[in-house]
């Protein structure tokens, strides 16, 4: 993904902290405009169930229904700011699978990210969730 005039977040990794950007985020994203808040999004079907799929395979589900409840309230992934990503019995080879993700979807403009991994989720057979804080941009004109 390449940087766009639409896109507002200044992204900031200090150089006193180790560069964050091989493992799929940044460490500080700032924007001006109004917060919007994602609820976790997984890979559901058309009724909320999960699903089936391996962990690569949900991940992928999990962030086109994240860019589809962003392009309901008119935003992209261009205006995250910061992810929250539920990992079921997290593990390295999961973290590699996520990053690449992340790199996929977001090129190198990486939200800030915390990653938790966690025992289960809401549904049997959930094994990966995001969510997410976005900013839609004040009006510059």
């Amino acid at each position: 993904m390449s940087h766009d005039d639409n896109d507002t977040r200044v992204i900031t990794n200090p150089p006193a902290l180790h560069d964050p950007t091989p493992f799929g985020y940044s460490h500080a994203v700032s924007a001006p405009g109004e917060l919007v808040f994602v609820a976790g999004q997984y890979a559901s079907d058309a009724d909320g169930a999960p699903v089936p799929g391996d962990f690569a395979a949900q991940v992928d589900l999990a962030f086109d229904r994240l860019e589809a409840a962003l392009a309901g309230v008119g935003l992209g992934l261009r205006n995250v700011v910061r992810l929250g990503s539920f990992v079921v019995d997290h593990d390295t080879g999961k973290l590699e699978v996520l990053g690449k993700a992340l790199h996929a979807r977001f090129g190198e403009r990486l939200p800030a990210q915390t990653l938790s991994g966690v025992a289960s989720l809401a549904l049997p057979g959930m094994l990966f969730e995001v969510d997410a804080i976005a900013v839609r941009p004040t009006d510059r004109g």
